[in-house]
């Protein structure tokens, strides 16, 4: 952790939402006016798309595994360096993974590819991390130790497999027993490198659908954001100095489920986001990270387990 250079991570699992929490981040940032490095997770994986497709159809005849969500699949080594390299010097070395046409036509490279690694811009008030492993932890390195702030964006599983279906089906083009397929094989990894995470994240988001969503696998919609509730949970609200009587106040329809559990309707959930976060960060450029830090970095992980 650095005081001087505050590091802010956004972790969860594919299609959880973490991307609502980067838009909340984003409008915080302009507000404040804050110089922000953001660092996308899809810049650590091992391989490209192509790479990645030809190791997939060797790991399957092998039976070996291999997917996104674990280390074979990622450079956590490369990620752990840059927290810890712009903790100590507010610099460090990234790049880009091009998802889409638009950004290949801005980058002039292939889809699927990754730009050559740069130093950031200098002179940046805090990096912030959206991706799948903000605070990972494995036998060779311990991202999480590094990290200022950790959010969790986490919905329940049949929900995340329902958006990750209709996401890749209608937008990918795959078949739904390919998503399937898909889910089974990345199960492992999600077990053992994403879920710990949220152990020990700082905050956690988590959206429950007021639907039925008993079978993910045969659901024709999405659950809506006003079909949902967000529970949110503080790790310490001591050490996060949250305000539960403001959030109640400011925000219609919440209620405490917990001492430390708040829930809010799915609608109001960037709401929720920029009200919770807006001092915290402002605590991260200002008066460095000692409010919001949890243990020291040698124990958020001790001995590598995770504590619930």
């Amino acid at each position: 952790m650095s005081i001087k250079h505050p590091i802010l991570a956004v972790t969860g699992s594919s299609g959880a939402g973490t991307s609502t929490v980067k838009n909340a981040m984003e409008q915080i940032f302009r507000r404040n006016r804050y110089k922000a490095v953001i660092i996308e997770g899809d810049s650590y994986h091992r391989y490209d798309r192509a790479e990645m497709r030809e190791r997939l159809e060797h790991a399957q005849k092998e039976g070996s595994n291999l997917s996104h969500f674990g280390p074979e699949g990622n450079r956590f080594e490369e990620l752990e360096k840059t927290f810890k390299t712009y903790g100590e010097t507010g610099t460090a070395k990234h790049r880009y993974y091009i998802h889409n046409e638009e950004e290949a036509h801005q980058f002039n490279q292939k889809v699927g590819t990754f730009t050559p690694w740069e130093p950031v811009e200098e002179g940046s008030d805090l990096l912030f991390y959206e991706g799948l492993h903000g605070g990972v932890v494995t036998e060779s390195c311990n991202v999480a130790r590094y990290v200022d702030l950790l959010i969790g964006v986490v919905p329940i599983v049949n929900l995340e497999w329902i958006q990750k279906i209709h996401r890749d089906t209608s937008v990918r083009g795959y078949s739904r027993e390919a998503v399937t397929d898909i889910i089974l094989r990345r199960m492992h990894d999600y077990i053992h490198y994403i879920t710990p995470q949220f152990s020990c994240t700082d905050i956690n988001f988590q959206r429950v659908p007021m639907v039925d969503t008993s079978n993910p696998f045969i659901a024709r919609a999405i659950p809506t954001l006003d079909e949902s509730m967000v529970v949110i949970r503080f790790r310490d609200p001591k050490k996060t100095g949250v305000d539960f009587q403001y959030l109640l106040n400011m925000i219609h329809g919440s209620f405490m489920s917990r001492r430390n559990n708040i829930v809010v309707p799915g609608g109001k959930m960037g709401l929720a986001m920029e009200l919770i976060m807006q001092p915290l960060i402002e605590d991260l450029v200002f008066n460095g990270s000692n409010r919001v830090s949890v243990e020291p970095s040698h124990q958020r992980f001790p001995n590598n387990e995770p504590r619930i």
